[in-house]
């Protein structure tokens, strides 16, 4: 990776795409730290003091501008979910399904525009939601028709502007726009995560003096989570890379008035074809009915009752403030959840009736397999094996950090923070080493 990089630096065009990506990406940084029009600063770091819900899985992705309220509070899940959307209604609605498979470069913009035109759709909604949950929070400088238009306005025109952003580093950077900014907000919480390591090895024995001491049990506890990071990164990485090769034969065929001769390939089967898309399915779908419910009812960390109950649930993902039955339930469903979106992401995208019909037509078979329905029952059988592993390893990633909520220590990243920074860093790489191979780049491979 390193000397990918290196090589990067040391050829012109891809060095100035580099500088590009970074310029956008302090920019992505300032907005963070500008309030919105009509937010009352001294009241906001009382109300944002503890995010959970939807509310933690947005302040993540957006790197703390959430709980700054900053017009990149939202930051780009509007556009996941319209993203998502899309690719679902893509799966019913032929004219999109045709749109995707065979419309081209032509089809890909009108998809892009498409999604688009619904990220400023759910962001008017998402923001409208965010106004009414906080104002009764008093962080806004009154309640009157114009403060309220202009948060709304300024939050959906952040998300616009991240929207913009992603796809200038997409086209004129190194790639994976929308992808990297959500990277880089989570890398961002880099430095709370150290401080929380210092404070366990050097915790604070006098808040008058803010005298330390060396601590034993603290030494200890943070080698252990840097060798439990360590090993999850490890992990991730093995599986986002390991495949399973399939071998297909393909026979000889005449081509015009020449012979072609028999070829031999593979079909790459990825362990985690799905990345990390389950997760994020499931963390929103978990934290849905908690935005929902705290908006039509601002007090309700404060009653009981059906919609009490329901709202804890939907918040045990990311706090423990609310009873370990809770988390305990909340994590079987998270489980059964992200194992379920794994199975329906992948095959969303691999069709195996479509790849054995393709193999037939080339006059291709796999060794051993009758071409046809049997060559599809083989591709079914191994895609489930794989995605059933490859599905629970995504839960048991996101679970297990999810333990360290019932101690004491606050650690920045949690298993879907690792799972997205490893995934886009991994995806990063690939993009300047295809950048590199395009421009006739030689050894970097080596």
């Amino acid at each position: 990776m390193f000397k990918t990089i290196k090589n990067a630096l040391k050829t012109p065009d891809v060095r100035k795409r580099l500088w590009y990506t970074l310029i956008l990406i302090v920019v992505f940084r300032l907005g963070c730290w500008i309030t919105v029009p009509g937010v009352n600063s001294i009241a906001l770091n009382d109300a944002m003091s503890n995010t959970n819900g939807f509310a933690g899985l947005i302040d993540m992705i957006s790197g703390g501008a959430f709980s700054r309220f900053s017009v990149f509070a939202m930051s780009i899940s509007p556009y996941i979910t319209a993203s998502i959307v899309i690719q679902l209604l893509a799966m019913i609605i032929p004219s999109l399904e045709r749109l995707t498979k065979e419309g081209g470069e032509e089809g890909r913009q009108k998809i892009n525009r498409y999604t688009k035109i619904l990220t400023i759709i759910l962001a008017l909604v998402e923001a409208f939601g965010v106004y009414l949950s906080y104002r009764s929070a008093g962080i806004f400088v009154d309640q009157s028709f114009l403060t309220g238009a202009l948060v709304v306005t300024g939050l959906v025109a952040g998300t616009s502007v991240l929207m913009w952003l992603g796809d200038q580093i997409t086209n004129k950077g190194i790639g994976n726009g929308i992808s990297l900014l959500i990277f880089i907000g989570i890398v961002s919480k880099l430095p709370n995560g150290i401080t929380t390591l210092w404070d366990l090895i050097m915790p604070i024995i006098d808040q008058t003096t803010r005298a330390r001491a060396f601590n034993t049990t603290g030494l200890l506890t943070a080698i252990g989570i840097v060798v439990g990071a360590l090993v999850l990164v490890a992990g991730v990485v093995f599986v986002q890379q390991a495949e399973r090769r399939v071998p297909v034969q393909y026979s000889k065929k005449v081509v015009g008035r020449k012979m072609v001769g028999a070829q031999s390939t593979h079909i790459p089967l990825k362990l985690a074809m799905a990345g990390v898309m389950p997760v994020i399915f499931a963390s929103s779908f978990m934290t849905f009915p908690a935005m929902i419910i705290q908006i039509f009812v601002p007090d309700i960390t404060n009653q009981t009752g059906f919609l009490a109950g329901l709202y804890n649930f939907s918040i045990a993902t990311s706090t423990s403030n609310v009873g370990i039955g809770y988390s305990i339930a909340n994590a079987i469903v998270y489980l059964l959840l992200i194992i379920g979106f794994t199975f329906f992401y992948t095959y969303a995208t691999f069709n195996p009736a479509e790849v054995s019909n393709n193999i037939k037509k080339n006059g291709g078979f796999i060794p051993g397999i009758r071409a046809g329905k049997p060559t599809t029952e083989y591709l079914t059988s191994i895609i489930s094996k794989l995605t059933m592993f490859g599905g629970l390893f995504l839960a048991v990633i996101a679970i297990l950090p999810m333990l360290l909520r019932f101690t004491n220590l606050n650690i920045a990243f949690g298993g879907t923070s690792i799972l997205i920074v490893v995934g886009v860093a991994l995806e990063t790489v690939q993009q300047l080493e295809s950048q590199l191979a395009m421009r006739h780049y030689k050894g970097f491979l080596e």
